[in-house]
C-alpha cells in the first residue's frame, strides 16, 4: 500500500478525525463483532443475508480504522498561536472580492478530508484553496478552475477560523 501524504489540519479537523478513529475502534468494531456472532447462531452461513450484510459493515469499519490511521500518523497540525495571521495557511479566514462575478465572498482554508463548500470550508488542495495559500491581504490572485476558465481575486482579509 502506497504511503499516505502529510496533510495539514486544523487543530478542530484532527480531532474529529481522532473522535472517529476511537469510536470506530472501541465502539462500532465491538457492535459488527456482535452483529456477526448473532448472525452466525442463524446457522447455514451460505444462505444467510444477515452474516453477509455483517461482514460488508466489517470490512467497511475495518477499512476506515485503517484509513483513518494512516491520516492520523501523516497529519501535520496547524496551531492558530503559531501561524502569522495576516498569510492565507490552514485554518485562515479569507474575503476576497472577485473581480470575475463582482462579489465578495469568504472562506475556510481547511484540511480536503474537513472541506464543505456548503458552509464555506474549502480544501487547500482545491484550486481557489492552493491559489490563495500563501496570499496577503490586497495581493491579486488569478485562479484556474477545472473548466478551463481563470477568476481574478482580490484578497480583502485574513483572519484565523478560530480566534481562540
Amino acid at each position: 500500500m502506497a504511503e499516505a501524504k502529510k496533510q495539514h489540519y486544523t487543530e478542530e479537523g484532527y480531532r474529529a478525525l481522532v473522535e472517529e478513529y476511537e469510536y470506530l475502534k472501541n465502539v462500532r468494531r465491538r457492535e459488527v463483532k456482535d452483529a456477526l456472532a448473532l448472525a452466525r447462531s442463524y446457522g447455514d452461513l451460505s444462505e444467510n443475508s444477515e452474516y453477509d450484510e455483517a461482514k460488508d459493515e466489517q470490512a467497511k469499519v475495518e477499512g476506515r480504522i485503517t484509513e483513518l490511521d494512516a491520516l492520523i500518523k501523516n497529519a501535520i497540525i496547524v496551531h492558530e498561536g503559531e501561524v502569522d495571521e495576516s498569510v492565507i495557511s490552514v485554518g485562515a479566514h479569507v474575503k476576497v472580492y472577485d473581480e470575475t462575478f463582482d462579489e465578495e465572498l469568504e472562506y475556510n482554508i481547511v484540511s480536503s478530508n474537513e472541506a464543505d463548500a456548503l458552509i464555506g470550508n474549502i480544501s487547500d488542495q482545491s484550486p481557489i484553496g492552493a491559489a490563495l495559500i500563501g496570499k496577503r491581504a490586497d495581493d491579486e490572485v488569478e485562479i484556474h478552475v477545472p473548466n478551463g476558465s481563470v477568476l481574478k481575486v482580490r484578497v480583502l482579509e485574513v483572519g484565523r477560523t478560530n480566534k481562540s
